[in-house]
């Protein structure tokens, strides 16, 4: 089967995903959101209908294009353990081996080990002939593999790095994602804000958990857009963390700003906790850049007028790497 042919038939299964996956799966939604509560019917919604603007052919060929590809004389087979912190964010690792023409072996994250297979499934009725190339598996041990790529922390980073010592691999570790604003912004660029920080109660490495703004920014232009989001806190657990957070950083005697559903603590660092956003003020634009410069591992997305338009971190193109490595060109080496 030709890189056409793949691209034909990974262009159909976006098709399928936007006019009837909610319809005709809605009972295993229900079970994904039962096994993740984190999962909600709109999040996945979200993520599958973002799967589908992701792979409509003009996008899968625009993507490809920039490489010479060849068709792998042996695929080689190639593990990808997901993450699952947001639904199906291991798909573009998966839609990249396949692409390329080599054999996933897939570990599920046991936060996202439903829509996945799910989606497979799916893909498997589109695609039959590679019904013995895609693999699950549940443990690492004791095997071995041409080439590894993983997602999680940064301790499960250093053991990938470790155990998989001898393979080709990507090993990507915690980011966060920043905005910086300059107080011109319009309501539409804001509210596009919120949704960079609220969508998937902001548990994505893509979705913004610092920001940078100009000294005297008025924090109630914020509040105002940050309100359409207020139904947050109707989720359960991420009420609890608003709760839990607000009542350490309370007891602690830090200095809160909030509006019943969203904390904000002025501090340095980039990686806040659920339910709360961290900023910063600064004089210089210059100091902004010289902390990017000096923090860009551990940055993965940057809001700005000058850098991803506001409200589009949950909107990548295939081309938007994680961690700025590029996978094509990664799985393009292999021998």
């Amino acid at each position: 089967m030709t890189l056409q042919d793949r691209i034909n038939i990974i262009s159909e299964l976006g098709l399928y995903l936007r006019k009837n996956f909610l319809e005709d799966h809605f009972d295993s939604i229900k079970i994904a959101t039962v096994k993740n509560p984190w999962f909600t019917v709109k999040s996945i919604t979200n993520a599958v209908l973002s799967i589908s603007d992701m792979v409509e052919k003009d996008m899968l060929n625009a993507w490809l294009n920039p490489y010479t590809i060849k068709e792998p004389s042996s695929p080689k087979n190639v593990l990808i353990i997901m993450a699952g912190n947001i639904p199906l964010v291991g798909f573009h690792d998966l839609l990249s081996v396949i692409i390329m023409g080599h054999n996933p072996v897939i570990k599920l994250s046991s936060n996202d080990n439903v829509l996945m297979p799910l989606i497979i499934n799916i893909f498997l009725d589109l695609f039959p002939s590679n019904y013995n190339q895609i693999k699950f598996i549940n443990d690492v041990k004791g095997r071995s593999f041409d080439a590894v790529i993983t997602t999680g922390t940064d301790n499960s980073a250093n053991y990938f790095k470790y155990y998989f010592k001898d393979a080709k691999k990507i090993i990507r570790k915690n980011r966060r994602s920043i905005a910086i604003l300059d107080g011109s912004e319009s309501s539409q660029q804001i509210k596009g804000l919120a949704n960079d920080i609220f969508l998937y109660y902001g548990l994505g490495c893509r979705n913004v958990s610092k920001l940078y703004l100009p000294c005297g920014y008025d924090l109630n232009i914020l509040f105002k857009s940050f309100y359409s989001h207020k139904h947050v806190m109707e989720h359960k657990k991420y009420g609890n963390n608003y709760d839990y957070n607000k009542a350490i950083f309370l007891m602690g005697n830090n200095k809160l700003i909030e509006n019943g559903f969203i904390l904000l603590k002025e501090d340095s660092s980039l990686y806040s906790p659920v339910a709360m956003l961290y900023y910063e003020y600064y004089n210089d634009i210059n100091d902004v850049d010289t902390f990017i410069n000096k923090n860009s591992d551990k940055i993965q997305c940057i809001v700005s007028k000058n850098n991803i338009p506001f409200g589009n971190t949950q909107k990548p193109k295939l081309w938007d790497y994680a961690d700025g490595v590029d996978t094509i060109d990664f799985l393009k080496q292999l021998a």
